[in-house]
């Protein structure tokens, strides 16, 4: 079991995240493209190796966004046209989210067995989660979904 946290840069160009471990040593960088089409988003680990690419689609009629995972297609996450709120699912091979994944506190599964548990902490300047991975095999998995979420929802809030 491993316990990371991912701190969203406030004021930052580009958007910037840092994953860390509990003692504060970074893990995982995370760099969204600037001024750039596709918007896309680069995990890389603490060797400046690419672990992750997240893509929003840019001709669609809803959001899409893909998560590319060790050079494999491995998430995708989209928009469903409902009346009176943003419906999304997440679709990738045998993983499910379970909870509340808009307010970010929710489980992830992988084929019916738990492998991580996600929570939004409130008392910290800019957004901050709590990244509880129980299968370390799937780090990489849990880290890149985690923060594909973050930026669906930021895309949200910045079209509504």
């Amino acid at each position: 079991m491993r316990k990371l946290y991912i701190k969203q840069k406030v004021f930052s160009i580009g958007e910037k995240f840092t994953v860390t471990d509990e003692q504060q040593n970074p893990r995982y960088y995370v760099e969204g493209s600037f001024m750039k089409i596709p918007k896309t988003f680069r995990v890389e680990d603490e060797q400046g190796r690419e672990i992750s690419k997240i893509t929003k689609k840019t001709i669609s009629l809803l959001p899409k966004f893909f998560v590319e995972i060790d050079g494999q297609d491995m998430i995708e996450i989209s928009k469903h046209l409902t009346f009176l709120k943003a419906h999304y699912s997440i679709d990738a091979d045998g993983v499910s989210v379970d909870g509340n994944w808009w307010d970010m506190d929710f489980i992830v599964e992988r084929n019916g067995r738990k492998i991580a548990d996600i929570n939004k902490r409130w008392v910290s300047w800019g957004d901050t989660y709590e990244v509880t991975i129980l299968d370390e095999a799937y780090e990489h998995l849990v880290i890149s979904l985690v923060i594909a979420i973050d930026r669906v929802k930021e895309d949200e809030s910045s079209n509504g």
